[in-house]
C-alpha cells in the first residue's frame, strides 16, 4: 500500500495522476535495475528508478 508521494510539488502531482496515491494498493510485476512494471489502479505502469524512489510504500 502507498504510504506517501514524495518529491517536488511538479513531480508529486505527475505521479499522483498516474495512480500513486496514499491508501492505493500497489504490485511490482516485474524489477530490472531498480525499472519497475508495477499494476496500480487497474494499470499496469512502467516507472523509472527515479520516479520509483519517491513512492513510500508499506
Amino acid at each position: 500500500m502507498i504510504r506517501k508521494v514524495g518529491g517536488k510539488e511538479e513531480t508529486r502531482r505527475f505521479i499522483e495522476n498516474l495512480g500513486f496515491v496514499a491508501g492505493t494498493e500497489v504490485t511490482v510485476v516485474s524489477e530490472t535495475n531498480g525499472n519497475m512494471i508495477v499494476n496500480v489502479k487497474d494499470s499496469r505502469i512502467a516507472i523509472g528508478k527515479e520516479m520509483a524512489n519517491k513512492i513510500m510504500v508499506g
